[in-house]
């Protein structure tokens, strides 16, 4: 595998992940043992930078990005991104640090991304399933979906997945700079930008695990933000899908 798609980075955002992150970071070391992980931290006051720190030290696959204070998912991916094009990286994954994720199903994404340019770790494709899940969350969340593929025209089932991997020349291709979206609105964004460029999405099933430790960052305000921009984006993007534009 890392002779066909090059050197792999895992971006892990954290904040408030004490806990979770020594067995994150075990499981990926371990099911991916190639792959390089970069611990983007928004100075989280239980004390997750310092754990990082430790982890860093005792493993040369193992980087930690320190930044200032809480400034969203969006965010701290786009500055992982960074910093792994400028490192040389040819693949860049996002995972969450909490462990919905299952670090042992990355291969999976990884074999696809030979045939693609962003793979999303799906939990609505045939195959996928949530687990632990209130019936409310899993409706909201399939909810959303439909509206985001209603709105936006694209042929994805789950544009809000955060497990997914992008080759580096995606990335590049798509343009972080104007990137304002944070949340898990982010996902959908990136997914758009890279439909709208002509680039190859495809789906793998996963099994998503809801969280035993600590608290889950979704808010209304991030739910909000989601809702507004996927409706600006749908309104504005109206003339190119129905061919009235020039």
């Amino acid at each position: 595998m890392e002779r066909i798609l090059g050197r792999v980075l895992v971006v892990v955002p954290t904040y408030n992940e004490r806990e979770n992150l020594p067995m994150i970071v075990g499981r990926l070391r371990e099911a991916v043992p190639e792959a390089h992980l970069l611990i983007a931290d928004d100075n989280s006051p239980d004390g997750t930078g310092a754990v990082a720190d430790e982890l860093a030290a005792g493993d040369d696959h193992v980087h930690v990005l320190h930044r200032p204070g809480k400034q969203g998912l969006g965010s701290a991916y786009i500055a992982g991104f960074r910093w792994g094009l400028a490192e040389g990286f040819d693949v860049l994954v996002e995972i969450d640090a909490d462990g919905s994720h299952q670090p042992e199903e990355l291969r999976q994404l990884l074999d696809a991304l030979a045939g693609a340019d962003l793979v999303i770790g799906s939990r609505w494709v045939p195959g996928g399933k949530v687990l632990n899940w209130p019936a409310r969350r899993e409706l909201l969340s399939r909810g959303a979906n439909i509206y985001v593929r209603t709105l936006l025209g694209m042929p994805v089932r789950d544009a809000t997945a955060g497990f997914r991997a992008y080759r580096a020349s995606t990335l590049e291709k798509i343009g972080l700079d104007d990137v304002q979206s944070q949340g898990y609105c982010f996902q959908v964004d990136l997914t758009l930008r890279t439909i709208r460029h002509g680039l190859r999405v495809t789906e793998v099933p996963i099994t998503f695990v809801e969280r035993t430790v600590g608290a889950s960052k979704m808010s209304r305000s991030v739910f909000a933000e989601a809702l507004w921009r996927v409706t600006v984006w749908g309104i504005t993007g109206m003339p190119r899908r129905f061919g009235l534009s020039r």
